[in-house]
């Protein structure tokens, strides 16, 4: 069997970072070198299929080729949601792809950090294959079929471990050929009446759908429309209406959209700033004059719609900051205190487990009033109990590992913020977010679920329930609560809605029951906002991406800026059971993080894209950022910064006709949108 090895020569000494030593300093003498070593890992490659398991056998040995039998030997994983390995070498694989593994010999044998430093390292290649297709089915299916129309079918395929695969091309065919035909994409023909067997096939596995091609009885089509002009995003609906020859509808026929620009220089190619789907629903990108076409066999009815600019722009005006130059900030809440003044809590990543309560009331006067300190790394999250009283903040690396929550009396900060309680059972594997609501914090535990945690007594918390995934591999790594439905951030399962009290389905906080999820391929999902717009009653679940595919945060101070990906997947979740993503709000150079939606508003931190204010108003559908429906945007610099003039926004809040945000590398920032002297017109106002 073959064997991965690798000699390094451990330097003992300090570290040399270049030009950061300055030159007057005399040289340090040459340091000793450690002894080497050699570490071997069997096997040196995995090929698992999904939910296999194996065991990574790990030597280490000196130059003399002697076993080192106290030397420790740990094990992760790059892509730990995908195939995942414990510490002692434990592997399972969750999900298909190429991935890689890691094996060291860490410098301090009681580092507990997910990175410790390494003596040496290798890494060990693990190749999932995609597991064998299973099941395929025709699915909406149409009702009728008629000679002359081009109906599409649609199938879906799963695999042995239950995925839904999108990744295979069904193969379809029609017997007899010669009453109809199939395109790959499942678009039929029909040429003659009769009845015809649709076959499709994926790997091995086929299914047969029977239909019955009747003549068509189509003699006129007509289409509406439900408004004539509109603006870029807004959605204009149109309903094709085909009828026979005595003038009555009917019904079940297919119907094809297709959308041209026919003016305006502003459009590059017919169709491409425009976009129509199977129900008739358009949107433009684009100012200008777009003809929606329909057609079902060989009639065709032509509508035509102008388009003018949203025109939503504003600019932002910095009233205030509470700076935070000396480390990195993470997130943040405003509240208005019991005392009746407005206060900001903010928390620190990376740092030594600092809080920061600051006086928000005046807020171009922002005022530190308190600096709580806990045993931690990192303080990552922060919220504040809807009576203003109690603010709870999360812990990471506890210094005795016992992370959990600490509870903080807030309802007067000008008098104190007292230390109520902490709670830490079954919490030690660090809490990366919270959130309270009617007495309970909703806390995460070491990336896996969240227990619920009742806090009517802040002094005396209890644990009274809790939810977790099932699936393989599974993670999560936020919880938002609205309405007695929390909403999970899931990472590749998705957004999870969880009925404690307001679903309908008898959910409690002590007994969480499921509603409903929704997941999407890239697998990013990092947060989550519920909102019922308020100029449509549809309820949109806005979830966030997070990837960092050019590098991971850089916590050094005066480090390398640090870039993100990701964007707004927006889901219309009217019906627990057929969450439908409909829109996106994606900024092209630039990644998602916090974000909070208001009065149809959306606010969003997005990392080095700065704060982003968009509107979000009317129905939804297409990308939000094209349609110019971007309301403003502001980028935090500062040269002084903990990475100097590099924005990073991490969270926003908008707050009593104010926008609060917190920026990594800059601390607390609060601004405010200029009021517009000719504000942008609204659909059916006179011209």
């Amino acid at each position: 069997m073959r064997v991965s090895r690798l000699w390094l020569t451990v330097v003992a000494g300090l570290f040399w970072w270049g030009s950061a030593l300055p030159s007057a300093q005399p040289p340090e003498a040459e340091p000793e070198p450690a002894e080497t070593v050699a570490l071997d890992v069997t096997p040196a490659r995995l090929t698992l299929g999904v939910g296999e398991r194996a065991k990574l056998e790990a030597v280490v040995t000196d130059p003399d080729g002697t076993v080192v039998d106290d030397a420790a030997v740990l094990f992760f994983s790059r892509a730990r949601r995908s195939v995942g390995v414990s510490r002692a070498g434990e592997v399972q694989a969750y999900r298909p792809g190429e991935f890689t593994l890691v094996a060291m010999v860490p410098d301090d044998p009681d580092d507990e950090s997910r990175r410790p430093a390494a003596r040496v390292r290798i890494e060990i290649p693990v190749t999932v294959p995609q597991p064998p297709v299973t099941e395929v089915a025709f699915t909406d299916i149409p009702p009728k079929f008629y000679v002359g129309t081009r109906p599409r079918l649609r199938v879906e395929v799963v695999d042995a471990v239950g995925d839904v695969r999108t990744d295979v091309a069904p193969v379809y065919r029609t017997e007899p050929p010669d009453l109809a035909r199939v395109d790959p994409f499942g678009f039929l023909t029909l040429d003659e009446p009769g009845e015809v067997d649709v076959v499709v096939q994926v790997e091995d596995v086929r299914a047969t759908l029977t239909i019955e091609v009747k003549e068509n009885p189509v003699s006129s089509l007509e289409l509406q429309a439900s408004a004539e002009r509109a603006r870029t995003g807004d959605v204009v609906r149109f309903t094709a209406i085909a009828k026979d020859a005595r003038g009555l509808a009917v019904r079940g026929v297919p119907v094809q959209f297709g959308v041209g620009g026919e003016t305006a220089a502003s459009i590059i190619a017919a169709g491409a700033s425009a976009q129509i789907a199977e129900d008739g629903r358009f949107v433009a990108e684009r100012s200008g004059t777009y003809t929606v076409v329909a057609t079902t066999g060989s009639h065709s009815a032509a509508r035509t719609v102008s388009i003018d600019r949203r025109d939503v722009r504003q600019e932002v005006d910095v009233v205030g900051r509470g700076e935070v130059l000396d480390r990195h900030t993470s997130d943040l809440w405003i509240w208005e205190g019991t005392d009746g003044r407005d206060y900001a809590i903010t928390g620190t990543w990376g740092a030594d487990g600092h809080s920061f309560v600051w006086d928000v009331t005046d807020p171009a006067n922002i005022e530190k009033l308190h600096e709580v300190q806990v045993d931690a790394r990192t303080v990552n999250d922060v919220k504040v109990s809807e009576d203003g009283d109690v603010a709870v903040i999360s812990r990471e690396g506890a210094s005795d590992r016992r992370n959990g929550i600490v509870l903080l009396g807030v309802g007067n900060p000008r008098e104190g913020v007292p230390v109520l309680s902490e709670y830490t059972d079954q919490l030690t594997g660090g809490v990366h977010n919270v959130f309270i609501s009617e007495d309970h914090v909703f806390a995460l535990s070491a990336g896996r679920r969240y227990d619920v945690i009742d806090i009517e007594d802040p002094r005396s918390p209890s644990r009274v329930g809790r939810f977790e995934l099932d699936t393989p591999g599974h993670s999560i790594h936020d919880v938002w609560v609205s309405d007695g439905v929390a909403f999970s951030s899931n990472w590749s399962d998705g957004v999870v809605a969880v009925d404690v009290g307001g679903g309908g389905r008898g959910g409690t906080p002590e007994r969480p029951v499921e509603l409903g999820r929704y997941a999407y391929p890239s697998g990013w999902n990092h947060a989550a906002f519920p909102y019922r717009s308020q100029s449509t009653g549809k309820f949109y679940l806005f979830a966030g991406d997070e990837s960092f595919p050019y590098g991971g945060y850089d916590s050094s101070g005066g480090g390398r800026p640090s870039r993100a990906a990701g964007w707004i997947h927006i889901i219309d979740w009217s019906d627990w059971d057929n969450p439908r993503e409909v829109a996106r709000y994606q900024v092209p150079e630039a990644g998602s993080h916090n974000l909070w939606v208001e009065d149809d508003v959306l606010y969003v931190g997005y990392y080095n894209g700065g704060l982003r204010v968009v509107d979000v108003s009317g129905e939804l559908m297409g990308d939000l950022y094209k349609q110019g429906r971007e309301i403003a945007m502001y980028l935090p610099t500062d040269p002084d910064g903990h990475i100097a003039n590099a924005p990073f926004v991490w969270g926003p809040q908008p707050y009593k006709g104010h926008i609060f945000f917190s920026d990594w590398n800059t601390g607390l920032w609060a601004v405010k949108l200029q009021e517009r002297t000719e504000p942008s017109r609204i659909i059916g106002e006179p011209q």
